[in-house]
């Protein structure tokens, strides 16, 4: 495997300008990041049942040196020492938080009977070892219910850690914000393939921990890579004001879709004066749009429900605390928090709207955009996870779309054809390879990678041109302060050296979320998988009965588009009756039918059908091309 390089001059001195703009460093965040610690276990080593290592803070032992290597931006260098923090933390007496055991918080609130959680990480493994952690100092209680803030993987998708399958047959209580099921399968599952991939990218999920790697994802440490799954809520939280008694505590909902994320919810604890604002407010700049993919965030109303918050909840709040990063202690300084977050969202808003009225496009808007004195005094408002140059590109999108309104960019060339034209022009590839080398040789490493990306998609076999956009890449993450920007910018450096055999077979991702699906929403997961190539003017008609839920649904094929309907069955409609477990082994290829047939995991008097649509449906690639045709 290619080594990663050093760092240049430019790099260098592109650091020393950054430091010269940054705000003063009291303290205070370290301080409060340490606050209230209680203990950990050694490097917050997790491993699963067959001894893979599923999280491990010690890869990133590194990080305690106070001084950055030249290799990281120095403000992502700060905020990645603040997140290298980690254990049990008393939030306030009551509250407790397992910081530092996954990219987000877990939260434990001590009821009558046991711990109420909150969020519990992304995967199953760090969620457990965490509640064993609470256990072991605050008693050996069982889990009374828990809550969801948000429809994000970072905050169900270990939900198997901290409950048993007993535990959900009792109906143990599982609250989230309406719409839950709904955005997380949209997010998550629908389009699941494509946005694990590119998360793989922005975590930085292959690439070494160390100064020229992977340093921090902003919001925190990176993604844990355990066991993820989802289990549907049992209550739903429809309505502002809404107040419920969980195990003898009492919580204050306040709704806030289409903020952080498409379902969300803050809440407050009356008896405890503790607000957790989910991840609508943390110590840094959020993403209006995130990197990985996702639906662009509505930042005029996500500051609206902050204000909404701090006059909700902020004249009784003694601690806020998120999902995410570290609280804030007091009164005056929560009031302050809120405020300028609010400000921050509704400034972005605000500003690219004007000058895209006065005829800026997306990319013009994004350099223009800086944040006023007061903001940009902030810690909490830099640009360690979102950013102000693409959040800017989000709230365009969202009002006026991806079209910048020049008739040239209507209908370009796709990437290929496009990189083809480009590399002619320019005189040929050594022509333009040429211009490529005087640009890096300046430091305009971001020209460097416009060009070079052209003829690495007119030609990926071009091993110069790979390695000349590896090398832009690469100072371009080293330059980085966006943890993502970073990740994407070295991943895409990583993989230009190191390009991945091709597979004859698809490579696909995990599956545990598709395996919790209800009927309704498995079978809605399968109308994107479904080949309108190859389904052209076939007609299937199914009549599907789900043993293991006594639903019945069904299912049918025309127009090349797949339509399902609870007991919405078509006339002469075959008869299946299965599992949900079996036709999640049938849609990935785990089970073959005729097998799933003779084991008497599906019944079926004429398995044609069946068979015909499966053939259908799309087995996806998780390790499609990115940084290469």
């Amino acid at each position: 495997m290619t080594a990663p390089k050093d760092a240049t001059e430019a790099t260098l001195r592109a650091h020393e300008t950054l430091r010269a703009e940054l705000p003063a460093d009291d303290g205070q965040d370290f301080a409060d990041a340490r606050r209230g610690f209680i203990g950990t276990i050694p490097d917050a080593r997790i491993e699963n049942a067959s001894g893979g290592v599923v999280w491990n803070m010690g890869a990133f032992a590194f990080e305690e040196a106070e001084t950055p290597p030249p290799t990281v931006n120095p403000s992502l260098w700060r905020q990645a020492r603040l997140n290298a923090l980690h254990g049990l933390f008393e939030v306030t007496k009551g509250v407790y938080q397992v910081r530092g055991f996954d990219l987000s918080n877990i939260t434990f609130i001590e009821g009558e009977r046991g711990y109420i959680v909150i969020d519990p990480l992304i995967s199953a493994e760090p969620a457990a070892a965490a509640l064993a952690l609470m256990r072991r100092h605050r008693g050996d209680k069982p889990v009374s219910a828990v809550i969801y803030t948000h429809s994000h993987v970072d905050h169900y998708g270990g939900v198997r850690g901290v409950l048993s399958d007993a535990d959900i047959e009792a109906g143990m209580r599982i609250i989230a914000p309406e719409g839950f099921l709904e955005e997380a399968v949209s997010e998550n599952v629908l389009a699941g393939n494509a946005m694990g991939r590119r998360a793989t990218y922005m975590y930085g999920a292959l690439l070494p921990r160390d100064p020229r790697g992977h340093v921090d994802s902003g919001l925190g440490k990176t993604t844990s890579m355990g066991a993820v799954s989802l289990i549907p809520p049992t209550e739903s939280i429809s309505k502002t004001g809404t107040r419920l008694t969980v195990d003898g505590v009492e919580i204050e909902f306040q709704v806030t879709p289409d903020t952080e994320a498409p379902a969300e919810m803050n809440f407050f604890f009356p008896q405890f004066g503790a607000l957790c604002m989910a991840e609508n407010c943390t110590c840094h700049l959020h993403n209006i749009y995130t990197p990985r993919g996702a639906q662009v965030r509505d930042a005029k109303r996500w500051a609206w429900y902050i204000d909404e918050a701090s006059e909700m909840f902020s004249a009784r709040t003694e601690v806020l605390f998120a999902s995410h990063h570290w609280p804030r202690w007091g009164r005056e300084r929560a009031v302050d928090f809120l405020k300028k977050q609010r400000d921050l969202y509704k400034f972005i808003h605000d500003q690219t709207l004007r000058m895209a009225n006065h005829g800026l496009t997306p990319l013009e808007i994004g350099e223009a955009l800086k944040l006023p004195p007061t903001l940009a005094a902030e810690w909490h408002t830099r640009g360690y996870y979102g950013t102000l140059n693409h959040n800017a590109k989000a709230v365009y999108q969202r009002y006026l779309g991806w079209f910048d309104g020049n008739p040239a960019n209507l209908h370009p060339h796709p990437p290929v054809e496009a990189g083809k034209r480009y590399v002619d022009l320019a005189g040929g590839p050594d022509a333009l390879l040429a211009k490529a080398r005087e640009a890096f040789a300046a430091g305009d490493y971001r020209w460097t990678a416009q060009l070079v990306n052209h003829l690495v998609f007119a030609d990926p076999g071009h091993a110069e041109a790979r390695e000349l956009q590896a090398d832009a890449l690469e100072q371009l993450g080293y330059q980085a302060e966006s943890g993502p920007w970073r990740a994407f910018y070295l991943t895409g450096a990583q993989e230009l050296r190191n390009p991945r055999p091709p597979s004859p077979t698809p490579r696909q991702g995990a599956a545990g979320q598709i395996r919790n699906l209800p009927p309704e929403q498995l079978l809605d997961s399968l109308s994107v998988r479904l080949n309108g190539d190859k389904a052209g003017a076939q007609e299937i008609a199914l009549d599907l009965t789900f043993s293991d839920t006594g639903e019945r649904y069904g299912l049918s094929v025309e127009n090349a588009v797949l339509h399902h309907g609870r007991d919405r069955i078509a006339p002469g409609a075959t008869a299946v009756t299965l599992t949900r477990a079996a036709l999640v082994g049938l849609v990935l290829g785990e089970t073959e039918l005729d097998a799933a047939i003779e084991q008497g995991a599906v019944t079926t008097a004429d398995p044609t059908p069946l068979r015909t649509l499966l053939a259908l449906l799309d087995r996806f690639d998780f390790w499609f091309e990115i940084v290469m045709p």
